[in-house]
């Protein structure tokens, strides 16, 4: 049989122990595992041994697991339900059943490859092993099937019947009569894995009795039986066909299940993923505008919820989050669903732009590099929100759901980090990236894809992911439109450029799979992910070493980008029904002082404002006067200015400030005694308490805020003035929160490690065991007794020192035993070149260097063996 490996079997020793295994790979196999199980690195494990040990333990096998693709996958189960060790060939019969399949036995050497490098699987090709955490968790269990739906064996089953009624079994179905238990259990097994002596069984069956198999076959093999079970199932029971499993439950033997099953544990092996198939071919121009104008309105969207902020937004409830009813008021505020709102106020907050303030009536706010992102061009604003998301583990989706106690999930909150939504979402865009330029993906088949490629097995395992990935992978779809990554379902040319090629990996060594093979497909997780703030600060989630890299590659999208959006312009179209007509997006200065002057009626390709008597006495609250705004409109109107909209200004400016309302309680005061005379006598004003103290004057109880807003929806235009009598200049004072980076995303396990690491950990590992499996002396006459492995040495301080001032004289290597100023034990080859004032210095194998250790903290030496 040929070794899965690619190389010859011959002249190797086939290892005992899955540690042994290990210390047989080169230097880069031991990387290559490092790098695909991260988790072992945590600490960098002592030696091989412990390696191996690490490698076994149930978190770190699940999460193993949990990153194989389907085909991979069947290929560990199939090995779960085998015999231990199994022959290559009887694998391969488990996986294709009684006919060939070319397929599977193309695609088996390079599954068995893939678990062997992840440490899941070891042994040569005759003895193959799957590791004993894993065989656990794959293989029946009393209280559950197997993945594959096959129920115990014949001798699990059969552990606690009495030797009668196993002979009863044996006896009805055929066999000889047999002495003991064991060989009757032997007889039955022999008779279910000899197919044509079970046919021949099955072919005196009723046919009721094969229904009833049928039903069990492809599980979950387990039945509930009465006390008088029908006869059906009666002749079954008799014949060993079905087991007892406890008082009323009889199970289908996994030797008789294969027969029906015609040799295969999976009743459909996927070897090959399944393509992902195009729903719709566009022009990648007109991906690339669509995107861009998605782009562009996912800024103005964003720009517009901070500005609705801009002086403090709600308050953030005691548990954390957004009140329901702030976030429909942001939702109108926006004109868009709850839902959407949740999304843009989520991103924003993954993008560092917006953050509670941290004070005792705690509420939202802007933070600093708001005000930095604003000042950015428009395509670098995108990439930071581009960016923020595709590393952000908030998930928007979830707002409104429950948690598992039944408390509804609010936006901004502290339950919507979800670890697996960074890589399902570079997932995805990795899957429409290797689709044709301006290709839109059918969403079922990219599901079906990411199903295979990372099978969803939170059920079997008992994580409880597979709803949460596949609606992960509808919300990056939605999402990613809706923030210009796609344009019409397609991945656009900037977003791709942000990505990187499918092997862009931050330490050079990822894997990506295109769909030929066995191997994973771990998008997402080797790039770097970080997320640049206004202030240039690139916050990131640890994964890879990011960097220069990523840089590029935004540099790249934003250069992609720009030709895209359009261009600011610097003037509006005045009209004469008292609005201005934006045709496009407005330079930053000319929009701010427009939504000061007028109010935004409606939004889209073209933008409409709208002078009314209020928006105008606005800017001249604001310290604007007539003339600035006349000079305002006729520097930035391509159209004369109206003359309705110049009589507004001038109407407006002719009353604004000609009552004045100032502290007392408060009062009123106008030079025209007639004006003061009319709002006594209008009943309206009963509510603000005016009496007059003088013909100019009138006093009232309600503080000045309240009166300048009384006196206005009366009609008239107030101003208000300070102490000394000078008029108030009102403008809105912008609330920002202390400094506040982006928000850190929940890692979802360890982080990949970088070339530099591997290097270390592998030489760190070769390093202990190379302490811990050198050959030592036998002691001499009156010594103590050689360590067992893995323990210290132990000798006298006498002893130890006589040791090494000898080895140093001779030049010759001992192995001892250090503990740290930490307390940290460890095992040493050190050749020693020099002893004195209680030190030795010598050229230390292990480390590769020459070092220095006390003498107090060696616990023992021990002569090595000559090579």
């Amino acid at each position: 049989m040929p070794d899965s490996r690619g190389g010859s079997q011959a002249g190797r020793t086939a290892p005992r122990t899955l540690a042994e295994a290990l210390r047989a790979r080169a230097d880069d196999e031991l990387a290559a595992l490092l790098r695909a199980r991260p988790d072992l690195l945590s600490p960098v494990p002592n030696d091989v041994t412990q390696l191996a040990t690490r490698a076994g333990t149930r978190a770190s096998v699940v999460r193993a697991l949990e990153r194989l693709d389907r085909f991979a996958l069947q290929t560990a189960e199939a090995l779960a339900v085998a015999s231990d060790p199994a022959p290559y060939g009887e694998l391969l019969g488990l996986l294709t059943g009684d006919e060939p399949v070319p397929e599977v036995a193309a695609a088996l050497p390079g599954a068995l490859a893939e678990l062997r490098r992840q440490a899941l699987v070891w042994g040569e090709d005759d003895r193959l092993r799957l590791v004993r955490t894993a065989r656990e968790l794959l293989a029946p269990q009393p209280t559950r099937p197997s993945p594959t739906g096959l129920g115990p064996t014949v001798a699990e089953a059969t552990a606690g019947m009495s030797p009668g009624r196993l002979q009863e079994i044996v006896a009805e179905a055929g066999l000889p009569a047999t002495h003991d238990p064991v060989s009757a259990v032997a007889a039955l097994t022999s008779l279910f894995t000899d197919r044509e002596r079970m046919a021949r069984l099955l072919d005196t069956a009723p046919s009721e009795a094969l229904s009833v198999l049928d039903r069990l076959v492809w599980g979950p093999p387990y039945g509930e039986v009465t006390a008088s079970p029908a006869p059906p199932v009666r002749w079954l029971r008799d014949r060993g066909l079905l087991l007892p499993a406890s008082p009323r439950t009889v199970v289908l033997p996994r030797e008789a299940a294969l027969h029906l099953r015609a040799g295969r544990a999976h009743r459909t092996p996927e070897p090959v993923p399944p393509a992902v198939v195009v729903a719709a071919e566009r022009r990648p121009q007109v991906v690339d505008s669509a995107a861009a104008g998605q782009a562009y309105t996912a800024l103005a969207t964003v720009e517009d919820l901070l500005k609705d902020w801009h002086e403090g937004g709600p308050a953030v409830l005691r548990a954390g989050g957004l009140s329901v009813r702030d976030l429909k008021r942001t939702a109108a505020a926006l004109d868009t669903t709850e839902p959407l709102a949740a999304f843009w106020l989520e991103l924003t907050y993954a993008a560092g732009l917006l953050a509670s303030d941290g004070e005792v009536d705690e509420r939202y706010a802007p933070t600093p590099a708001y005000d930095e992102w604003l000042e950015l061009p428009a395509a670098r604003r995108w990439a930071v929100l581009a960016t923020a998301w595709l590393a952000a583990t908030r998930t928007p989706g979830l707002v409104g759901g429950q948690d598992s106690k039944g408390r509804t999930l609010s936006a901004l909150g502290p339950e919507l980090d979800r670890s697996a939504a960074p890589e399902v979402r570079h997932r995805v865009l990795r899957l429409l990236a290797a689709l044709p330029d301006g290709a839109a993906p059918d969403p079922r088949s990219l599901q079906d894809r990411l199903r295979w490629e990372r099978p969803l097995r939170g059920d079997a395992l008992g994580t409880g992911a597979r709803d949460l990935r596949a609606r992960l992978t509808e919300w990056t779809l939605s999402e990613a439109e809706l923030l210009g990554i796609t344009g019409r379902g397609a991945l656009a040319a900037p977003a791709r450029a942000l990505l990187g090629g499918a092997d862009d990996d931050a330490d050079g060594s990822g894997t990506a799979d295109d769909g030929t093979g066995s191997g994973t497909a771990d998008y997402g997780t080797g790039s770097g992910t970080g997320t640049r703030t206004g202030t240039g600060r690139d916050t990131g989630t640890g994964r890879g070493t990011g960097g220069a890299g990523d840089d590029a590659r935004r540099a790249h999208a934003v250069a992609l980008l720009t030709p895209l959006l359009p261009e600011p312009l610097d003037h509006v179209l005045l009209q004469a029904d008292l609005t201005a007509v934006a045709p496009g997006p407005l330079e930053r200065p000319l929009a701010e002082a427009l939504s000061v002057l007028a109010d935004v009626e409606s939004k889209g390709g073209a933008t409409v404002y709208r002078f009314t008597p209020g928006s105008v006495r606005r800017a001249l609250d604001a310290g604007r006067s007539a003339s600035d705004l006349h000079a305002f409109l006729a520097a930035h109107s391509r159209t004369p200015v109206p003359q309705p909209l110049s009589y507004l200004i001038d109407d407006v400016a002719r009353r604004h400030g000609h009552l004045r309302v100032g502290a007392a309680s408060a009062y009123v005061r106008c030079d025209d005694e007639t004006v003061l005379g009319e709002i006594l006598a209008d009943r309206r004003s009963q509510g603000l308490g005016l009496r007059r103290l003088a013909p100019t004057v009138l006093a009232a109880r309600t503080d000045p805020a309240a009166l300048l807003e009384g006196l206005r929806s009366l009609g008239y235009a107030p101003a208000a003035e300070s102490a000394e009598g000078d008029v108030l200049i009102t403008r809105a004072h912008a609330r920002r929160t202390p400094p506040r980076t982006a928000p850190v995303p929940v890692p979802d396990g360890p982080p990949l490690p970088d070339r530099t690491l591997l290097g270390a950990a592998v030489k760190a590992i070769r390093a202990g065991d190379l302490a811990a499996t050198v050959e030592r002396r036998p002691a001499g006459a009156g010594a103590s007794a050689p360590p067992a492995d893995g323990e210290l040495p132990r000798t006298t301080a006498a002893e130890t020192l006589a040791t090494v001032q000898a080895a140093a004289l001779t030049g010759s290597a001992l192995w001892i035993g250090y503990v740290n100023a930490d307390g940290a034990a460890s095992q040493r080859v050190i050749a020693p070149v020099r002893v004195e004032g209680g030190f030795v210095t010598g050229y230390d194998h292990t480390a590769d260097e020459v070092r220095t250790y006390p003498l107090h903290r060696i616990t023992g030496v021990a002569e090595l063996v000559e090579d």
